[in-house]
């Protein structure tokens, strides 16, 4: 199992991609993601590389995926 430190930026936004989400906006340093269902956006700070495990976290909970889901696809990056 790995772990979801140091997961950079770019990576994470091809991840979002993959999970059929679109980025909307990007205002003031932060970028907004947004999918058809998800009850609120995905919200990630454009300034900040790599992206924190908690915002990495709290993403996944608004996406509805697993931790699993994520270190998958990292494993195939």
């Amino acid at each position: 199992m790995g772990k979801l430190k140091n997961i950079p930026l770019r990576v994470f936004r091809e991840y979002l991609i993959y999970c059929g989400l679109n980025h909307i906006r990007t205002k003031g340093g932060h970028e907004i993601w947004s999918a058809k269902g998800l009850t609120r956006p995905v919200v990630l700070q454009s300034h900040i590389d790599p992206v924190p495990e908690f915002i990495i976290k709290n993403n996944l909970r608004t996406i509805g995926k697993q931790e699993e889901h994520l270190l998958e696809f990292l494993k195939r990056h």
